[in-house]
């Protein structure tokens, strides 16, 4: 956890002195479940502005005028840009909502049904159509093991063994 604020820390800093996009993808195996728990957190403006790139309607991520179509959009917008396996085998992720916190929109999606997770596999291209200069971070823990890495644009899979 001190690594995560660690991070964050120093790309805030960063952020002081120069414009950046980030995003930060969160992955827990819950044993005692059975499940992954993902959360992905966008800057709202960034996501706002890449999410218009692919739909006509009005986007409005923090007051939306319709919350199902906004949920959809989201979404969808996630699912293609970040897929995940789990010990080899591709696995689909459900949606259950996503919050605003400060200036960032949390995202929040599960796996069920997962008996280990040894060999976690990534792709993440998450606002990789929006800039060039992308950084996405990403922490996985399984069983207390936890692990961490960026990908910097173009950069898209990330591989963690437990």
């Amino acid at each position: 956890m001190a690594n995560i604020l660690f991070q964050w820390l120093m790309i805030a800093c960063i952020h002081l002195m120069h414009p950046f996009f980030v995003s930060m993808t969160d992955i827990n195996y819950n044993g005692k479940d059975k499940e992954l728990e993902v959360s992905v957190r966008i800057f709202a403006d960034d996501f706002e502005n890449t999410l218009r790139k692919y739909h006509s309607e009005k986007i409005d991520i923090l007051h939306p005028a319709d919350e199902k179509q906004m949920n959809d959009f989201v979404f969808d917008y996630i699912k293609k840009n970040l897929k995940l396996q789990i010990n080899g085998e591709p696995v689909e992720m459900s949606y259950v909502g996503y919050e605003q916190q400060s200036e960032s929109i949390w995202t929040y999606l599960e796996v069920k049904n997962i008996d280990k997770a040894d060999k976690v596999n990534i792709v993440n291209t998450l606002l990789y159509d929006y800039s060039n200069n992308e950084i996405n971070m990403i922490h996985v823990k399984v069983n207390g093991a936890e692990k961490t890495t960026k990908l910097n644009y173009p950069e898209e899979k990330a591989e963690f063994q437990f």
